[in-house]
């Protein structure tokens, strides 16, 4: 169960895999080893957001609910640290060690709408950028996790209104009635009582969709990216509902302000490369996912 891939600096690449750990693969495709988190089981599926560092050391950052961790992939077991505990907008309940079903279904009795969510990105320097708020406010640390600066702009979160609120769970129910359910180890019909406990958990997330709580603005940042050179891109969010992306304002390291690309002239690179080079994953006329690869001119680099 391939979840996500990164690529280090010398080609190596890290394959997170939600059963088994995280695979290695050398710069030629050829596979090294596989590392294992001892203890989580597929609890690992709470870690997302997976990114290299690049620090030359073979180490990711990723996201485990509001805290960012640094996991060291150098030995046979995973090693991680704590390097950001960002702010939490609300009180999280954990799953008690030994958790059961009915536990599960008592943790997912809420569901908020507009959460600010925590978007990051390492920097060259072994430090992160995140944003963890509604404001335009992007934090930036030191390779310890120290808050060293913060990047502001004079950008108000937009106020959410009853029709944002009456859009936004419409628009979350009908995904959740359109997700597709994939049953492992081959076909045939799923046990009486699996189907029961499929049917719990789809009803009781539908009531929670149902009875949605909002916050009362929409969070103006909705990503933050990091070049190979350390210039910030952040791109601001739209209007919910809207299907365009918002502007993408450009950094530099130390804060400057560079400039901005407007709605509709550049989507957000899904990843950046070295010397400049952007990825982007596009579909074509037969929705047929597609990766481009471009050079950004060296001024915004």
């Amino acid at each position: 169960m391939a979840m996500e891939l990164i690529v280090w600096d010398d080609g190596r690449t890290l394959v997170r895999d939600m059963m088994r750990g995280y695979h290695v693969f050398g710069p030629g495709g050829e596979f090294e080893r596989t590392v294992r988190e001892a203890g989580r089981g597929m609890g690992i599926g709470t870690r997302v957001g997976l990114r290299p560092e690049r620090t030359g050391s073979r180490t990711v950052v990723v996201r485990d609910e509001r805290s960012i961790l640094r996991i060291d992939m150098s030995s046979a077991e995973v090693e991680d640290l704590v390097l950001v505990e960002a702010w939490a907008p609300r009180a999280t309940t954990e799953l008690p060690a030994g958790a059961d079903f009915e536990d599960v279904l008592d943790m997912m009795g809420e569901e908020w709408g507009f959460e600010p969510e925590l978007l990051f990105d390492p920097l060259p320097s072994g430090g992160v950028a995140f944003s963890d708020s509604s404001a335009y406010a992007i934090k930036v640390t030191d390779s310890s996790g120290r808050v060293s600066r913060i990047l502001r702009r004079a950008i108000r979160p937009l106020p959410v209104t009853e029709r944002m609120r009456r859009t936004e769970r419409e628009r979350r129910l009908e995904r959740d009635a359109n997700r597709q359910v994939t049953q492992l180890g081959g076909g045939g019909e799923p046990p009486l009582e699996i189907r029961e406990m499929f049917n719990r958990f789809r009803a009781t997330r539908r009531a929670a969709l149902e009875n949605m709580r909002f916050y009362p603005e929409v969070p103006v940042v909705g990503a933050v990216h990091v070049t190979w050179e350390g210039s910030l891109w952040v791109e601001r969010s739209t209007e919910p509902g809207t299907s365009e992306s918002g502007p993408i304002d450009v950094l530099a390291q130390d804060g400057r302000y560079v400039g901005t690309f407007p709605v509709g002239r550049l989507e957000m690179p899904d990843a950046f490369g070295p010397d400049g080079l952007a990825v982007f994953v596009e579909t074509d006329e037969f929705d047929v996912p597609v990766i481009t690869v471009r050079r950004l001119p060296e001024r915004i680099r």
